[in-house]
């Protein structure tokens, strides 16, 4: 049985077959539910907890 992750960024549920997997060159894997939380982590660098809309807590 494939197990649900979560957004590395936003913290939302991934349900299996969704999301985007995303490996570094250093070996740390990051998930993420949307290209919108992908492009705010990878692209804009910016934190979970500078942003609104994600999850986690100030």
């Amino acid at each position: 049985m494939v197990e649900e992750r979560e957004c590395s960024f936003c913290g939302d549920s991934i349900r299996p077959g969704r999301g985007k997997m995303y490996v570094k060159t250093n070996g740390e894997v990051y998930y993420f539910c949307s290209s919108k939380c992908q492009k705010n982590m990878l692209g804009l660098k910016r934190r979970p907890r500078d942003v609104e809309w994600a999850k986690t807590e100030k």
